[in-house]
């Protein structure tokens, strides 16, 4: 079980990771055979399917993401918690909100995660 002090600890150091573009310490939080799942690996790492096994698979691609973004900054808005799994739910530098679901393994890393972006239903609408 995940209690919520380690889910908030674990987003805030998330978050705090990503905001200082430390790749060492992002990869930190993830077990080396885990999985991640986003949309943005297909545009990112050429890779159609939007899955990448292992660390240094998703190192390399993390590697470029950052290069390609490097006023990329998110801010904490919630944190969702299940008995093995947490969800961070946040705002992006381009104030787009995207969530991210972690499962961890039982030496508390991330063993796969998911990542999800905003699809912006409530984009103003043009008026003729």
């Amino acid at each position: 079980m995940i209690s919520r002090a380690e889910a908030l600890a674990f987003a805030q150091e998330w978050i705090a990771a990503w905001n200082a573009h430390d790749l060492p310490r992002i990869l930190a939080h993830y077990a080396d055979d885990f999985s991640m799942s986003s949309p943005y690996i297909a545009e990112i790492a050429g890779v159609a399917s939007g899955r990448l096994e292992g660390k240094s698979a998703v190192a390399d691609y993390w590697r470029k993401a950052l290069a390609k973004m490097p006023q990329l900054h998110f801010e904490l808005i919630d944190v969702l918690l299940s008995s093995d799994s947490v969800v961070i739910s946040y705002r992006n530098h381009a104030g787009r909100v995207a969530a991210e679901w972690f499962s961890f393994n039982a030496q508390s890393q991330v063993q796969r995660a998911a990542a999800h972006y905003s699809i912006e239903l409530h984009q103003p609408t043009e008026h003729a």
